[in-house]
């Protein structure tokens, strides 16, 4: 019975001798495409989402209340600056245009008669005034003379002569106070009549003028060459001041209005270079200038806004747009940078992870912490050094130690 116990016992230790001389298995080699981090100059750059809009815009409305008689424009054409856009029904105010037209034709022919010499009613009292005690002096006269030979003669006695001097007297007293009365009433007349009629040619073509003006407002005109975004009125519509038949966009130079965080705003400043990216077109950007920067912050968003103006001449980019502007506020020199995919990024954040080739082509994972993203490349602000060999492509859940079959990544 112990012979067999000792002969298993023998057995199974050479068992186990052998097993442990036996080869371990390989360990995997999986293949990467790696890129060199290198050193750059790298703009420094905030960003927030945005609105297009254009530079120029207005809402225009009648200047009068009336109904739309006919629009010789609609929503989505290009007008020209000063263009007709709507007629409103302008009856009534032809009718007072030539009743006001009548006004200063008569006005006029008054004032032309008062500046002839046409003269008025208390004149033409005073000048038969003065022809009545003209003819009395005459009359005077002539009955003086007859008296002086009368008395020379003795016919008559002195005191009879002395009463015929006396009328006489009378007679020149009252001639000259029918002149002069003529006289103050003529300058004094005439220049007030002729002020007054004046005066009312004034007020008749003033009149004119108002309706005139008025009538002109019965044309609803674009005040700069656009864009018709919207139309809020048609045929039949009452318009009014307070209600706008269009809108008008000059898109000519499109403005992005951005809203960047308030902790990242202090930096941007007016005339800053910016670029406009749409949403729905990711890939394309649009060069601009920085023209506003609020110096509010927005209470609710804690936001500043910022306006990136573009040059629009083409018309590619539509009021209304949404995107995302990025403004450049500085360089951040000799950076180190490396190839987008070379990064896996914790979502939300400015974190994430970077494989590298390490010694003896084992993979390494890195921590780091990047910063701008641009051209396809991400600006390192730690984590990984310049010269450091990091995975872009192959690198995605790779075990840290991976032993690693290195393909250089072509330079573009």
């Amino acid at each position: 019975m112990k012979t067999h116990h000792y002969c298993l016992l023998v057995s199974m230790l050479a068992l186990a001798g052998c097993s442990q001389h036996e080869d371990a298995p390989p360990k995997p080699v999986v293949a990467v495409k790696v890129a060199d981090a290198e050193l750059a100059d790298v703009k420094i750059t905030v960003s927030g989402p945005a609105f297009l809009f254009g530079r120029e815009q207005a809402n225009l409305s009648a200047r009068l209340t009336a109904p739309i008689k006919r629009l010789l424009a609609r929503k989505g054409d290009r007008v020209s600056a000063g263009q007709v856009l709507a007629e409103l029904d302008n009856r009534d105010l032809i009718a007072q245009r030539d009743e006001a037209a009548a006004a200063v034709r008569d006005a006029e022919a008054n004032l032309h008669r008062v500046t002839a010499g046409t003269l008025p009613t208390d004149v033409e009292r005073a000048r038969g005034q003065l022809s009545a005690a003209e003819a009395a002096l005459r009359q005077a006269e002539k009955f003086y003379e007859r008296r002086k030979q009368l008395y020379q003669q003795g016919a008559i006695p002195q005191r009879d002569f002395i009463l015929t001097e006396t009328e006489l007297a009378q007679a020149k007293a009252n001639h000259q106070v029918a002149q002069k009365s003529l006289d103050l009433l003529l300058n004094q007349s005439r220049d007030k009549e002729i002020l007054m009629a004046k005066s009312k040619v004034e007020q008749a073509r003033a009149r004119l003028a108002l309706v005139q003006a008025q009538l002109e407002f019965t044309e609803v005109r674009s005040p700069m060459a656009g864009t018709l975004t919207e139309q809020f009125m048609f045929p039949g519509d009452m318009a009014k001041p307070d209600s706008p038949i269009f809108t008008v966009v000059d898109l000519g130079v499109a403005v992005a209005r951005a809203q960047i965080p308030e902790a990242e705003a202090y930096a941007v400043r007016s005339g800053a270079a910016c670029e406009f990216t749409p949403a729905d077109s990711p890939g394309r950007a649009f060069q601009g200038r920085i023209t506003v920067v609020n110096q509010a912050v927005d209470p609710a968003k804690r936001t500043v806004e910022s306006w990136c103006e573009i040059p629009n001449s083409g018309h590619v980019l539509r009021a209304g747009a949404f995107g995302q502007v990025r403004i450049i506020t500085g360089t951040a020199p000799k950076s180190v940078v490396v190839p987008l995919p070379a990064v896996q990024f914790v979502e939300g954040s400015n974190k994430g992870v970077v494989m590298v080739a390490g010694d003896k082509n084992a993979a390494v994972k890195k921590e780091v912490e990047t910063g701008a993203v641009f051209d396809g490349k991400v600006q390192i602000k730690s984590g990984v050094s310049a010269g450091e060999r990091v995975i872009v492509q192959g690198g995605y859940g790779l075990p840290e130690g991976t032993q690693l079959k290195i393909q250089e990544e072509k330079r573009q």
